[in-house]
């Protein structure tokens, strides 16, 4: 017995060894793993960790989200597609028909929109046209004195240098509204010298980034020029380093929407989109980027808390009773107010907020210069999007960009909407129809990065 035994064991220790021979005592490392192993955890500058960001963002503000942004308030957009580029004149611009945006006929925007594009309700209607007669030198006497003083105050507004970003003229002849929905972000076969040079000048000229200091992967390989750039941001005060980090984080989430809606098949028949594994893998992938894929996808979710932060703060500004979703249609645009303030009062519940305070908080002098050089750096970022050649990816861009702006000013105007009168005109801090459509689409756009990097996850569980 004792001898059949131990033929028994030493059989055992021989097929252990043969497999450890053949390396199957250790799966391969999968697709899945490359990407996001090193997308977990707390991240930094933040106390909030990426799994509870996924849990928020997938299951309870997701899809209230999207029906709201499904809403004819949100999904109008007015913008500029004409404006020429104040940087170079040698723009390429894209022949493809992925790249065309189609813009709406008059009679396809609600006609409250049209007459609300530059204010968000009735009552600001009534305050534009007293503005367009007073242009044409009459006098409207039906104006109160308060509201004649509120026109002032809004054109003092709106000419202000509060603004992170560069605003179209959406009077212009040129600006022209854009139905979101028709128009989707997906790949459009837009890419390489003329839109490596826009990301280029983004980083190199705009990330308080000198020239002596190359980004990963910007022109060749090797590891030491990884780390001293990431030597150069970690030394950087923590608003530099927020700049730039959210800057990749808008760039991965670009990448993350051509990835999740790329053109599968373009046959006479049908147009097929969908995810492209490979596509992701190429631009996240922790080997084929050397690591550079899971530090964009950080900067995703920093970028996330930036701007779920920004709505939570400016929550008293919609709830104000003189507020409205304005379209002309009152029950549609009471249900997306409630609608609005359902997903604001969440977003207000989020336990780990991005906390701001840390921003500009040293020598009142040198914080003030360093807030400026934020705004003004950001608002060149704004100018370069009216560079990109194809349409499509410019509409985007600009609405992005403008989101963010939007979501930055209010971080730095806690104190204004703090001292907001609960009704009437507010004087000191007000949002345009744009920069609400802009903020939340910009949002929206952030989430739904969130929600397929759970699905880029299934889809590479199985891909080595």
């Amino acid at each position: 017995m004792g001898r059949a035994w131990g033929l028994l064991v030493g059989l055992l220790g021989v097929v252990w060894l043969l497999r450890l021979g053949h390396g199957e005592e250790r799966r391969p490392e999968t697709a899945a793993q490359r990407c996001f192993c090193q997308v977990s955890g707390y991240l930094d500058d933040c106390t909030c960790d990426v799994e509870t960001i996924d849990k928020f963002n997938n299951y309870r503000l997701f899809p209230r989200l999207q029906k709201l942004l499904e809403s004819d308030y949100f999904r109008y957009y007015k913008v500029n597609l004409k404006k020429p580029c104040p940087f170079w004149n040698d723009i390429n611009q894209c022949g493809r028909r992925d790249c065309a945006v189609k813009p709406c006929h008059s009679d396809e925007v609600p006609d409250g929109i049209k007459s609300a594009s530059y204010k968000y309700s009735e009552e600001a209607n009534r305050i534009e046209e007293g503005e367009q007669a007073e242009r044409l030198g009459a006098v409207d006497e039906s104006l109160s004195e308060e509201t004649q003083k509120a026109v002032l105050q809004w054109t003092k507004h709106d000419d202000s240098s509060d603004s992170f970003c560069e605003i179209d003229d959406i009077q212009s002849p040129d600006a022209e509204y854009v139905d979101l929905l028709l128009n989707p972000e997906r790949y459009t076969g837009y890419k390489g010298p003329d839109a490596w040079r826009i990301w280029s000048v983004i980083y190199e000229e705009n990330c308080f980034k000198p020239q002596t200091i190359q980004r990963p992967l910007a022109s060749g390989r090797g590891k030491s020029k990884e780390n001293t750039f990431y030597n150069w941001l970690e030394g950087l005060c923590v608003e530099k380093r927020a700049f730039y980090r959210l800057i990749s984080g808008l760039h991965a989430s670009i990448n993350v929407h051509l990835s999740a809606r790329y053109l599968l098949q373009d046959t006479w028949l049908e147009k097929k989109w969908g995810h492209n594994v490979t596509e992701f893998q190429q631009r996240f992938d922790g080997i084929l980027t050397e690591g550079e894929g899971p530090r964009r996808l950080r900067n995703l979710y920093f970028l996330y808390l930036i701007e779920l932060r920004a709505l939570s703060k400016v929550l008293p500004f919609f709830e104000r009773p003189d507020f409205q979703l304005f379209t002309g249609n009152k029950v549609q645009d009471a249900e997306n107010k409630a609608l609005l303030l359902e997903i604001l009062h969440e977003i207000k519940s989020f336990p780990l907020h991005f906390d701001e305070n840390s921003f500009f908080a040293g020598d009142k002098n040198e914080a003030h210069k360093l807030k400026e050089d934020f705004r003004l750096h950001f608002r060149n970022i704004s100018r370069i999007m009216d560079c990109v050649g194809c349409f499509k990816c410019r509409l985007w861009g600009k609405l992005q960009t403008q989101g963010l702006g939007t979501a930055l000013k209010i971080l730095f105007s806690e104190k204004l909407i703090a001292n907001m009168p609960e009704s009437g005109p507010s004087y000191e801090f007000q949002l345009t129809r744009q920069e609400i459509v802009s903020l939340f689409n910009a949002f929206g756009r952030i989430s739904t990065s969130v929600r397929e990097l759970e699905n880029f996850r299934h889809l590479l569980q199985n891909v080595h």
